[in-house]
């Protein structure tokens, strides 16, 4: 008993070692290569910019490298899982582990301690790390290589609370400035506080917006008081940020997960139209790290078994399956987002219909 405890502890090193050294080796050679065909992609935008190398490191690679290893990650798991598990399965080093009394369930065992190690990195970093790198890549893009993109947007409408409406004609998210604004404030329907402003802007350093050349409403039965500030500045304090009215698509992805959290919440007194992004932004960032668990039972139990032709047919069946696996997961945000599919189900689909996939191949494996 002693020796067979020793030899499955022995058995299971061996594999964390195969299993983690073989996901990093990969996953480094693979973000290398996009990296340098990205930076040959923009390097026209970053010689543009004006910025050197260690701007361009600060402020774009150190948020899309992150973001590389994050979308690449269930990818390499699955490939280095098939490449080393076939690998044994060719040496015929497999059989013997399963014939000197190790448990095929047992065998997978180190597979999903590896799994676990893979998955807590994940999850700790879509909800702690990538918000932050994805801001610097994202701002980063917008400002740089996206300058030729419309960065305005146009007759934007937003329910600030039960009693107050907002209308800014033209939102300019590079300067953070808005023109003909207007603040309607209602008592139930009646109107007590109407505010107009040629212009408004975001103080960041204050963190409140600035009003110019305004002309304040007040209204009180039957009495109006009228308040000019003609060529004057006014601050004032409204439940509202500069990203609530981005024109990019990607600033969902720079929202901390406390961010995320109270924009779900005024997104359901707003009603702007962005509920459907903001849930299945938050749902994608609990669940898509169980891929590890999942892609990882598919991989063990594909290439486990000796085949004709070695390591290379389980690992064309393996990118081909990892592949139709992003693929999903693309076709479901799709339809979340465009198509009104419940983010809950478009967010858990892929990684559920992929689970049901490893459970069946795990009782087609060698015992």
């Amino acid at each position: 008993m002693n020796f067979l405890r020793e030899k499955t502890n022995i058995i299971d090193r061996y594999i964390v070692r195969k299993y983690l050294g073989t996901f990093l080796f990969t996953l480094g050679i693979f973000v290398l290569i996009i990296v340098i065909f990205d930076l040959s992609e923009k390097l026209d935008d970053f010689m543009e910019s004006k910025l050197d190398f260690w701007g361009i490191l600060t402020k774009y690679y150190a948020g899309s490298v992150p973001f590389y290893v994050n979308m690449l990650s269930p990818l390499i798991n699955f490939i280095a899982v098939i490449f080393f598990t076939a690998k044994m399965a060719d040496q015929t080093e497999i059989v013997p582990i399963l014939s000197g009394g190790v448990s095929f369930n047992r065998f997978l065992g180190p597979y999903f301690f590896s799994a676990f190690l893979i998955f807590a990195f994940n999850l700790a970093s879509n909800l702690y790390v990538l918000p932050y790198t994805n801001k610097l890549k994202n701002d980063f893009e917008n400002t740089y290589v996206k300058r030729n993109d419309p960065s305005s947007k146009s007759n934007i409408h937003m329910k600030l609370d039960d009693k107050t409406y907002i209308y800014i004609d033209n939102f300019d998210n590079r300067t953070n400035m808005g023109y003909r604004f207007s603040l309607d404030n209602f008592n139930g329907d009646v109107l007590v506080k109407k505010l107009v402003a040629d212009q408004i802007k975001w103080d960041s350093t204050k963190r409140v917006w600035k009003l110019s050349n305004y002309s304040v409403r007040s209204v009180n039965g039957l009495k109006e008081q009228m308040i000019y500030g003609t060529g004057k500045e006014k601050d004032t304090v409204l439940d509202m940020r500069p990203d609530d009215f981005s024109a990019y698509d990607n600033v969902v992805q720079n929202l901390s997960m406390r961010e995320l959290s109270d924009k779900i919440r005024k997104e359901k007194t707003r009603g702007s139209g962005i509920m459907n992004d903001l849930l299945f932004e938050r749902y994608k960032r609990y669940f898509h790290p169980l891929s590890a668990f999942v892609l990882t039972l598919i991989g063990v139990a594909l290439s486990s078994r000796k085949v004709r032709g070695g390591v290379g047919l389980p690992l064309g069946i393996g990118i081909v399956l990892s592949f139709l696996y992003i693929v999903l997961n693309q076709f479901a945000q799709m339809f979340s987002l465009k198509g009104g599919f419940p983010p809950l189900i478009s967010a858990i689909l892929p990684t559920a219909l992929f689970g049901v996939l490893g459970f069946v191949l795990l009782k087609k494996a060698p015992k």
